[in-house]
């Protein structure tokens, strides 16, 4: 009997476990992937500061220290573009890399992990049967876009985008910078080029999968790719396709023992595809949850998380999703980021919004409407 069995040894799942065992480090706490370690993982690769703030709480620090910050942020939509200093740096990692020294740092913490995949789990009064075999006080899924622990607790998806990554060698226009090209139809559709800061760039492109609009092929994808940043593809390699479970309006977990994190519970900034700040801060929630439950004696962790998760990210995400909607207008994105370019502190404001847990604040909301009157 595991007091915490964390199925998704990414970075919501390692964080998980740092989360609890950080509470408790006498817990028995299993982390399971269906993959060996170090393996690639499709992403955006941009890691913000804030990520490292959070696992600074729990011990993890100096994990990308090898590695070249970025500090240029770009935002461009056809003519109109901001490329300014970021108020803090960020990091463009291989998951591959990240994965691994997050996962290191969760078994240096306590935690035991395996290679298993996971095909469903039973609740029962007194705990959770996965695979038949394996009984655990409480279940963290974090196992990704296609959570089977979503799956079998019957929560349904959100919208979902589809994108393709790859990596490419970094032209000298886009050096040393994250580039984000918004489409020019119905968004949210960008291209994206995050310097690795090694003679490498992360470049990609996604779009939001709607009922009214036929799926794109891989084809396609690398044709938006190049179209909006020409020459991204030239060299690339790695190519691979991934679905993005895009957040929404609202977002609440549920009571009991089992709890979702990061992908799998449907976790990515829509505006910018973010996703590795959410996995890491809803993950240590949830492996916080678990401890505290289990100091209680109780067999609910979900209220908890719900409670916490809620102060921290609930004002957040219906900020990002009312933005969302807004850009859908090339007339409101537009005014944002002219307005960026003509205030840092408006592109600061954006760029917390887009990478982090920023709202949108008064002085943003002036922005938008002054621009976008000014644009009409």
């Amino acid at each position: 009997m595991w007091d915490l069995v964390v199925v998704g040894a990414g970075p919501a799942g390692t964080s998980a476990a740092l989360g609890a065992l950080t509470v408790d480090p006498t817990l028995s706490v299993l982390l399971i992937d269906r993959h060996d370690f170090p393996r690639d993982k499709a992403c955006g690769d941009g890691i913000a500061p804030h990520v490292f703030d959070l696992l600074a709480e729990v011990g993890v620090t100096g994990i990308v220290d090898d590695w070249t910050p970025v500090r240029r942020f770009a935002l461009t939509r056809g003519a109109t573009g901001v490329d300014r200093d970021m108020a803090r740096p960020n990091w463009v990692v291989p998951r591959t890399v990240f994965d691994q020294r997050l996962a290191a740092a969760a078994q240096t913490a306590g935690a035991q992990l395996v290679r298993r995949r996971v095909r469903g789990l039973r609740i029962t009064t007194d705990a959770i049967t996965l695979e038949g075999d394996l009984h655990a006080r409480f279940v963290v899924g974090a196992d990704g876009a296609h959570s089977v622990v979503r799956k079998k607790l019957g929560v349904e998806p959100g919208p979902v985008a589809l994108a393709i990554r790859g990596y490419a060698p970094t032209p000298g226009a886009r050096a040393a910078s994250q580039v984000i090209a918004y489409g020019p139809g119905r968004q949210p559709s960008y291209a994206w080029s995050f310097d690795r800061g090694d003679g490498w760039s992360n470049v990609g492109y996604g779009e939001q999968l709607t009922a009214g609009r036929p799926r794109p092929t891989r084809a396609e994808l690398l044709r938006h790719l190049d179209e909006l940043l020409p020459g991204a593809t030239d060299g690339g390699i790695s190519w691979w396709g991934h679905h993005l479970p895009l957040s929404s309006w609202t977002w609440r977990p549920r009571s009991g023992p089992v709890m979702l994190a990061g992908d799998a519970a449907g976790l990515i900034n829509p505006m910018t595809g973010e996703g590795i700040y959410y996995a890491v801060a809803t993950g240590l929630l949830a492996g916080r949850a678990a401890a505290d439950a289990l100091h209680r004696g109780s067999r609910d962790a979900g209220t908890s998380y719900r409670r916490w998760a809620g102060r921290l990210l609930g004002r957040h995400l219906r900020h990002t999703a009312l933005t969302a909607q807004l850009t859908r207008s090339g007339r409101i994105l537009d005014a944002g980021i002219r307005a960026a370019a003509a205030d840092q502190v408006i592109f600061d404001d954006l760029v917390e919004l887009g990478l982090a847990d920023g709202r949108i604040t008064p002085r943003l909301l002036r922005a938008l409407v002054r621009s976008s009157r000014g644009g009409l």
